[in-house]
């Protein structure tokens, strides 16, 4: 299993388990928001806010927040987010990397430099970090009986997959940015309606620190995932077969 389906797998599994759905609901209604403020309420010719509602679908989101979500967005009191990225250090020189959404950007650039610099990170910038990464679509799919992973295989490999991945209980297909839309067409298809779908912005080198070091970079990068106005954090930490096991006890 690569690197980013570790992250995701044990992800999955702390999310339930501390009942972080309230965050990440709030995250997916302001990406819903800005993207209806931005390409319209309607769905069908709106491809970002399709997205949005997708994965909002995945997580479990009530229909009725996502209606709200959309309705907040094109009314006249809707809120203004400006898109902003954050790139710097954190703890051993790990590369982070943070996507934001905000209605106040000086509370927000506060608020992470305070995170960087309370953990001992260096925050650097815009542009100095983005060469570390690369963006890639995707796709988390929910396994169940009903579907030939041959099949999809071959199918997703068509529409422009990278890499397919199986475990236990998630596939996960990666393919470069500019074939996002062409796998999800194909999902769209066959029928598949992923758990989750999104641009990611993927290391293209990884560092590896011992058990407690590593534990230390997770923590900064728990305490920027908590911020409201951060909506995803990347990082080139690697995932180790022996930090998997620690963070599963």
């Amino acid at each position: 299993m690569s690197g980013h389906s570790k992250w995701s797998t044990i992800k999955r599994k702390k999310g339930a388990a501390d009942a972080r759905r309230g965050k990440i609901f709030t995250k997916i209604i302001k990406e819903i928001i800005i993207a209806a403020k931005e390409g319209g309420g309607d769905p069908d010719t709106n491809s970002r806010l399709r997205l949005a509602i997708q994965n909002a679908k995945g997580a479990n989101m009530p229909k009725d927040n996502i209606e709200r979500a959309i309705k907040k967005a094109v009314g006249s009191d809707a809120v203004s987010y400006i898109e902003s990225t954050f790139e710097g250090y954190g703890p051993s020189g790990i590369a982070v990397f943070a996507e934001c959404l905000t209605d106040n950007n000086n509370r927000t650039v506060a608020s992470i430099r305070s995170a960087f610099n309370k953990y001992g990170g260096n925050l650097g910038t815009k542009g100095s970090l983005s060469y570390l990464f690369d963006r890639k679509g995707i796709f988390t799919i929910i396994m169940n009986e009903d579907l030939s992973l041959e099949e999809l295989e071959l199918e997703m490999i068509d529409a422009g997959a990278q890499d397919f991945e199986v475990d236990e209980e998630t596939i996960t297909i990666t393919c470069a940015k500019e074939d996002f839309g062409n796998v999800s067409r194909k999902l769209t298809e066959l029928g598949i309606e992923p758990e989750e779908s999104r641009l990611k912005r993927i290391p293209n080198d990884t560092k590896k620190l011992d058990v407690e070091s590593a534990k230390k970079v997770l923590k900064f990068v728990e305490a920027l995932e908590d911020d409201d106005d951060i909506q995803n954090v990347y990082h080139n930490l690697e995932m180790t077969d022996e930090l998997a096991a620690a963070l599963e006890e």
